[in-house]
């Protein structure tokens, strides 16, 4: 496919806000998790757990002109927006093209849930006696899954089409492809597209039922993974067509599958991971054996991690470079794509390959290409997988 030009990104996670934080977290090998101290409270405990929590969203308050749009979701992605210099990137890409001319393509699997919660836990006798959402919660428009894409057009000022992406972990990788489509059919001349989700009850307990959920820190790719940590994060990538010259890191090429074997565990033989892999490398115009660093899906639950490296075994040579990051920042489920998307261009400007955290007793079951230890030193080509409920996955390749 063409390439499309990055001009800026940015993520927040639990390790800090704006990349720098995210370079210096993964340098380090310091990670973002911590004990949970969010709600809810069952019998008087948080659930016994770690995750990824962003510090500072509960002092944070959106500016007056958008506090109609109040919830801790939005609040990470306003956030987010500040940083890394994006807002003047998106002003720029205003005034070379129009605001008309701008797209907006987000990802998120659980949106402003938190405030839904809130609102049905305080109850109160509407007019005719019946129960209602109180007053401050009584904003229809932040109950909806859309709520992210309209508070972001709202607080950008962007006029272009601008869509909401709800396909549970792969959501804010496959606003890539959205965004690329967009640029390719004429429909958009910029695209911001990104991903935001926060930590709430049901992300939580919901995880929790079907017995996900580690009670100790997650250990991707470890011979004793029993579970996943959860997270929260945002993020934004600003997208327009590569010009002759341009030495801006691209999007070289994307790929997407649904193989719905199951609503929640991977196919055994993980087709549809493959499917996304391939397609992926195919629109980049490389082969498997030119692909330098892969960010994997890598959510240390035991079957996702089983079914990942088989299939990254059977299609990557042993001297890829293959490592899991959601021990630093948790899964930050449909946030995740947008993340990992920018430690994949980290990877590709500082010529920094993370390890994998956590992973203290490899799983000989998995292949060579998963790495324990970081690697310093140049590649062209990054890519990035996320793998959602039902099967739906996206890979994603990057290059110079």
């Amino acid at each position: 496919m063409e390439p499309v030009a990055v001009r800026a990104w940015t993520a927040t996670t639990a390790m800090g806000t704006g990349a720098a934080a995210q370079l210096a977290g993964l340098r380090s090998g310091r990670t973002g998790l911590r004990p949970n101290d969010f709600g809810p409270l069952v019998d008087g405990a948080p659930l016994p757990c770690w995750i990824g929590r962003v510090e500072g969203l509960e002092d944070a308050p959106l500016p007056a002109h958008l506090a109609h749009w109040e919830c801790r979701n939005n609040r990470l992605a306003w956030m987010a927006l500040q940083a890394d210099g994006l807002a003047g990137e998106i002003e720029a890409a205003t005034r070379r093209h129009g605001a008309a001319r701008v797209a907006i393509v987000v990802g998120t699997s659980t949106s402003a849930i938190g405030a839904t919660e809130e609102a049905y836990t305080r109850l109160e006798p509407g007019p005719d006696g019946t129960p209602s959402f109180p007053p401050d919660l009584a904003r229809r428009a932040v109950h909806t899954v859309h709520a992210l894409g309209a508070f972001v057009q709202e607080a950008t000022g962007l006029q272009g089409p601008c869509m909401t992406v709800a396909t549970a972990c792969s959501s804010s990788a496959k606003v890539f492809a959205q965004g690329a489509r967009l640029l390719h059919a004429g429909l958009a001349d910029a695209v911001l597209v990104g991903g935001v989700d926060t930590l709430c009850g049901s992300v939580l307990y919901g995880f929790n039922s079907l017995q996900l959920v580690a009670r100790e820190r997650c250990r991707p790719f470890d011979a004793e993974r029993n579970g996943l940590s959860l997270g929260e994060a945002g993020g934004f990538a600003l997208l327009e067509r590569a010009r002759p010259g341009d030495d801006s890191l691209k999007l070289r090429g994307y790929g997407e599958s649904s193989d719905a074997h199951h609503m929640s565990h991977p196919h055994p033989e993980g087709a549809g991971a493959r499917l996304a892999m391939r397609d992926a490398l195919a629109r980049a115009g490389i082969d498997a054996a030119d692909l330098d660093y892969l960010n994997l899906h890598g959510t240390a639950t035991p079957a996702n991690d089983r079914v990942e490296a088989a299939a990254v075994a059977a299609m990557f040579p042993g001297t890829v470079h293959a490592s899991s990051t959601k021990a630093w920042t948790g899964h930050t489920l449909g946030a995740a794509g947008i993340v990992e998307s920018v430690v994949a261009l980290l990877a590709l400007r500082e010529g920094f390959l993370p390890g994998t955290l956590g992973c203290d007793t490899p799983d000989p079951a998995c292949g060579p290409q998963v790495r324990t230890e970081a690697a310093n030193t140049r590649i062209d080509f990054a890519m990035n997988n996320s793998f959602g409920f039902g099967g739906n996955n996206c890979s994603l390749v990057f290059g110079r």
